[in-house]
């Protein structure tokens, strides 16, 4: 037993070196900054990979944080001190714009909501508490994938099958996805619509940590009928991106977070 813990203590090293890159690192560099011997480093890589916390990216030899990882983060978010904070936030935001207000993380490759705060006269969605929908589709999904370094995008979206589809609307593969977050990161926040359910619209802002990386998103639905026959109606909402953006920065803030200093790197297209 006692032989296992300077392993485990390696593999939490290993954790934290690469949730503190912005990009996957090669195995060479990680086996340097913690001064380990090259072939301890491959083991731990092996293991950790096995358990789904760290992914390997052949075509670039690399290695970065796995499903697991974001699934273990998101199990934290999901305790009571962030929905606590946010929960008054949320509903300060719906008394004063309208719509249906949601707190929502990256579950993997789907967003996950935790908090939904309904206007006073309730809209009939989807996005429920507890409620997992394509992170692709949604604003709220999109806001935080916006954030993330374009590998990391790649590891959650692998293949076709990675892109469900709800309507006729919304990103389709990874180079559609990667444009697409390539706007709506230089702009400062995503929308959807009619991508999850027809006849509504979605804008979001995301939600950082000390490190200035995304952990979550707020988000406001409206109602919005926009032609069937359109592909994408062009709205962009800045009113509501206003008070939704606002109401991200006040719970970064809160949490003791940072909102990143640049839009962060682009997602290549090709």
């Amino acid at each position: 037993m006692g032989g296992d813990i300077p392993a485990l203590r390696r593999g939490l090293r290993v954790l934290e070196l690469l949730a503190q890159r912005p990009h996957p690192v090669p195995a060479a560099l990680i086996a340097r900054e913690l001064g380990l011997p090259r072939s301890s480093t491959y083991q731990l890589l092996n293991e950790l990979r096995a358990a789904g916390y760290v992914t390997y990216l052949a075509t670039e030899r690399k290695y970065g944080l796995g499903l697991a990882a974001f699934e273990l983060g998101s199990a934290y978010l999901r305790q009571d001190p962030l929905e606590r904070v946010a929960a008054p936030l949320l509903r300060g935001l719906v008394d004063a714009v309208g719509g249906t207000g949601h707190l929502g993380i990256l579950h993997g490759n789907e967003s996950l909501y935790l908090i939904e705060q309904r206007p006073r006269w309730p809209q009939t969605l989807v996005t429920d508490v507890g409620v997992r929908l394509p992170a692709q589709l949604t604003a709220t999904g999109r806001a935080m994938l916006a954030r993330l370094e374009s590998a990391h995008v790649r590891a959650l979206f692998p293949n076709p099958a990675a892109f469900p589809m709800r309507t006729a609307r919304g990103p389709r593969d990874l180079r559609s996805l990667r444009s697409l977050l390539q706007i709506e990161r230089e702009r400062g926040w995503s929308i959807e619509d009619g991508y999850v359910t027809t006849g509504f619209a979605t804008v979001a802002a995301a939600v950082f940590d000390h490190g200035g990386r995304p952990i979550a998103a707020m988000s406001l639905t409206i109602r919005h009928h926009c032609p069937a026959d359109a592909p994408e109606c062009g709205q962009t909402w800045p009113e509501l991106a206003g008070p939704v953006r606002a109401a991200a920065a006040a719970l970064t803030a809160t949490i003791g977070g940072r909102r990143p200093v640049r839009p962060g790197r682009p997602h290549r297209t090709t």
